[in-house]
């Protein structure tokens, strides 16, 4: 009633007077609201307290009159309205004395008033749609419900179906599903690998050979050869020396025997100040020996064999509580050798294929793989070993790693490294995973791949680095014709004196030396036109024996035995058919 009285006042004055009251939040400007404060706040039994009106408000004097006036008038209109609306009792009543069930009338005293009448409820829902939910159309017409009685008896009980049976045969059983085991090596375990080795070990170049068009293709040479010991070994070892513990470190590490891997344990445990011992048997060179001590480490003697070396070795790692190193298959070595292929991807763009020397352990031809595969599935990795040594090769075929004891040992000399160890299980799984072709070359093949090292790349290495190129060489790969194709050079550990010998026995083998005998006349000046015949093709004797006493001979001959060196091929095939057509003694010696 007093925002009635509020409303009513505004128009007022808002047609009256030339000053319009405005509602306001605040109590100061709006006396309506002081007034109806006060006597909201003020006991029934005081009177309210007089408002004074301010001296700027005009005729605001009239106001607390007009607000009573107001509300009086307000109250007799609801009054006389409450006084024609029947109670609720009454209407109850009514409703109890209205409807009948014997009525077949409707009743609609629910229904809205009217001007006093009851008027009829509309229907919200479609006659037509009731029959969707199985009501009939009389039951709810215009608003009409009617009630009926509902029994619960109970919640019904809940059936659970039977779980499907499985058809098992008589015998069968059930198989468990594994979760997969981890990879023993991954990519992640490489790149760790390098990350970790960069500050001691130098990226070695991968250059474009001079003998790509010779052969046909593009040819990179990976040149791990130029490590400080001269094996690709040196990654795998620095790799397993850094990821030993403090206190291993300090005690210090053993190895045995002459290799390449021994080499590098040496070098590099010295260089990361851990104490290292090595065990050689008698029979090493001096210059090994030497060598080993140049290194660093604590040289011992033991033995007339290898075996007797390393058996004494891990003697000496259990008493004295030192770590005995031994190439194996752990994922840690093949980790830091796989640090070979991360290198070869980066050097050599839109590469097509990867050769890489296997034998023994084939731990870098695995490693190497596992890299590639990771970067690029579509380049080809082949492995390549000794005719006289196909470990990988046959076990591919049977399924199953073979043991070196299978095979006669080949040339000790030429191949030393490879033959130290048998393939383990975690790496003939890994290669036969990643590997996609593996072959093998012969021991004359490896020889000539080294000349050809010496005379076109101006370096020197061992069978073992030579074996990729071989392979190439002798024409095993004609599908890698006009493609891009990267070669390890693993190592060039090889003495000097055999050296020397391969050099020969290569050049014997690349019809570049030739050895043949004749049979000249017992006078003067036959010697002088053979030696003629050879300034004039332009070749060199290398050595020249003259026999005058044989009993098989005739009397009045001599066997001459020359050996004399060619530029290549062409000019070998020519000499034959010169000496041929005025000697017809002639007998070329195999080779």
């Amino acid at each position: 009633m007093n925002f009635a009285a509020q409303f009513i006042y505004a128009n007022y004055v808002r047609d009256g007077s030339p000053n319009r009251v405005r509602f306001s939040d605040s109590d100061e400007n709006d006396p309506f609201w002081q007034r109806s404060t006060v006597v909201a706040k003020a006991p029934p039994s005081r009177a309210p307290a007089p408002v004074i009106p301010s001296p700027d408000t005009g005729n605001r004097f009239l106001l607390p009159a007009f607000h009573t006036l107001v509300c009086l008038l307000l109250r007799l209109v609801l009054s006389f309205i409450l006084l024609f609306l029947p109670s609720e009792e009454q209407r109850l009543g009514s409703t109890k004395q209205g409807c009948s069930t014997s009525s077949k009338s409707t009743c609609n005293n629910d229904a809205p008033v009217c001007n006093g009448v009851a008027g009829l409820r509309p229907t919200l829902i479609h006659p037509e749609r009731l029959k969707d939910f199985g009501i009939e159309e009389e039951e709810c017409l215009n608003g009409e419900v009617k009630t009926k009685e509902i029994k619960v008896v109970g919640a019904p009980e809940i059936q659970l179906m039977d779980p499907p049976k499985t058809n098992k045969k008589r015998g069968s059983e059930s198989k468990v599903v594994t979760p997969p085991k981890p990879e023993y090596l991954c990519f992640d375990d490489i790149s760790a690998a390098s990350f970790k080795i960069q500050l001691g070990m130098q990226k070695t170049p991968c250059m474009y050979s001079r003998l790509s068009k010779q052969y046909g293709m593009e040819i990179f040479l990976k040149k791990e050869h130029l490590h400080y010991t001269g094996s690709v070994k040196e990654r795998g070892v620095l790799y397993m020396l850094t990821s030993l513990n403090q206190e291993q470190q300090k005690k210090g590490v053993i190895v045995a025997t002459d290799c390449s891997f021994s080499m590098a344990v040496a070098h590099h445990a010295v260089q990361l100040r851990i104490p290292v011992f090595v065990i050689m048997p008698a029979s090493c060179a001096q210059p090994h020996l030497r060598m080993y001590r140049d290194y660093g480490a604590m040289v011992i003697s033991y033995g007339s064999t290898a075996r007797d070396s390393l058996n004494h070795a891990r003697h000496l790692a259990k008493e004295n509580g030192y770590l005995c190193l031994e190439e194996d298959d752990s994922a840690v070595y093949l980790a830091g050798l796989g640090t070979v292929g991360m290198e070869i991807y980066e050097q050599v763009p839109k590469l097509d294929a990867v050769i890489v020397p296997a034998g023994g352990q084939c731990s870098l031809l695995v490693g190497t793989a596992a890299a590639i595969k990771h970067l690029n599935s579509r380049i080809t990795v082949i492995g390549v070993e000794p005719e006289g040594f196909p470990l990988l090769l046959q076990s591919l075929k049977t399924g199953s790693p073979v043991t070196r004891e299978l095979y006669s040992t080949p040339n000790k000399k030429l191949y030393g490294d490879l033959l130290e160890h048998s393939m383990g299980t975690h790496t003939f799984q890994l290669a036969k995973k990643f590997v996609d072709k593996v072959i093998s070359v012969r021991e004359e093949d490896s020889l000539v791949a080294m000349l050809r090292f010496q005379e076109f790349e101006r370096s020197t290495v061992d069978t073992e680095g030579a074996m990729g190129l071989a392979a190439i060489l002798a024409g095993q790969l004609p599908e890698l014709k006009g493609k891009r194709v990267a070669v390890v050079v693993s190592s060039a550990n090889m003495e000097l004196d055999l050296i020397r010998q391969c050099v020969d026995r290569a050049l014997f083998l690349d019809d570049r030396v030739n050895k043949f005998t004749v049979q000249l006349g017992d006078f003067p000046g036959d010697m002088a036109k053979l030696l003629d015949i050879l300034a004039r093709e332009d070749i060199k004797l290398l050595d020249v024996c003259h026999r005058r006493h044989d009993d098989r001979g005739d009397l009045f001959k001599a066997q001459v035995e020359c050996v004399v060196e060619t530029r290549d091929k062409t000019q070998s095939t020519q000499l034959r058919r010169t000496l041929s057509e005025r000697y017809p003694t002639l007998r070329w010696l195999d080779r």
